[in-house]
């Protein structure tokens, strides 16, 4: 005799939420078969050697490839020279030249330039370091000081304050620490970044389009031994999302309208300048795809 349950099952009409939610997890679970790290690198357009410079500064090898939406599209659409400077290269020391090894071809793969604090990257970089070691964190201080004034940017990327992880939190204040120590003179524009954890006030949206995402998704494979161990970079698309809804929100302003794209990155946008950080505008802005981002620093 036919179940009650059967009946219900064969007479119950195609669920569309049901096909989209078994499609997302079945691209997943084929992306994990997908080979790590071996797209050829590209060809890139060679930089003016007088071109802007944008600065991430990366508390791990991988960020540049997480957070880069907008860096990617200064390089793309406005000719900026991207350096990725890998603050860090992890906890594990075994892993570090691996790593170091990774990064490289990430950024050849993205056409960042790439420049490391000190062999093997600092160590140590986190609020707690800062009050209990003074001079370790002013070593440190030193080192991104250093390029800072070497690099003379005109954009640099960072964590925000509450990124809770404790190097990106570190590298906040290793950042506005060595802003502070240049000369009076200096100025840049500051993207603060997000990932571990939402910043309570962003007010930039940046929209990334489909090829950027996916080149950024490529060139985070190459973090290969990261990715082998937890496939991370297969769940990049769904945050960006996220921070579609989220942003719409927060950034454009509560109740306001739905932005119309699919993948954006999420950042706070602020100027160095007279040794503090300031605010350049009022509430928030959306940078949609096809809108130049030079208008962000106009």
């Amino acid at each position: 005799m036919t179940s009650m349950v059967s009946l219900v099952t064969m007479s119950a009409p195609h669920n569309p939420y049901l096909t989209y939610v078994s499609s997302l997890a079945e691209m997943v679970h084929a992306g994990k078969q997908f080979p790590l790290g071996s797209a050829p690198i590209p060809a890139h357009p060679p930089v003016a050697d007088d071109a802007p410079r944008a600065l991430i500064f990366s508390p791990h090898p991988d960020d540049e490839c997480i957070i880069g939406g907008l860096a990617l599209r200064l390089q793309r659409e406005a000719g900026y020279r991207v350096v990725n400077v890998a603050v860090t290269q992890g906890s594990n020391k075994a892993r570090r030249q691996g790593r170091w090894d990774e990064l490289t071809k990430a950024c050849a793969y993205l056409g960042f330039d790439l420049v490391q604090t000190v062999p093997g990257g600092l160590e140590r970089i986190n609020a707690g370091t800062r009050i209990a070691d003074p001079p370790h964190w002013a070593a440190c201080v030193d080192v991104i000081a250093r390029i800072l004034a070497e690099q003379q940017p005109a954009v640099v990327f960072f964590p925000h304050e509450t990124d809770w992880n404790s190097s990106h939190i570190g590298t906040y204040h290793l950042l506005v620490d060595a802003l502070g120590r240049q000369g009076a003179g200096f100025a840049c524009h500051v993207v603060e970044t997000e990932f571990w954890g939402a910043m309570a006030t962003p007010n930039l949206m940046v929209e990334s389009s489909v090829q950027d995402l996916a080149d950024m998704m490529t060139a985070l494979s190459f973090h290969v031994e990261e990715v082998r161990r937890n496939p991370y970079h297969l769940l990049v698309p769904p945050w960006m999302q996220d921070n579609v809804r989220r942003g719409g929100e927060v950034v454009g302003g509560q109740g306001g309208a739905a932005p119309d794209f699919m993948f954006a990155t999420i950042y706070r946008l602020r100027e160095w300048k007279d040794g503090a950080l300031n605010y350049r505008y009022d509430g928030g802005r959306i940078l949609a795809a096809g809108a130049t981002p030079v208008t962000l620093f106009a």
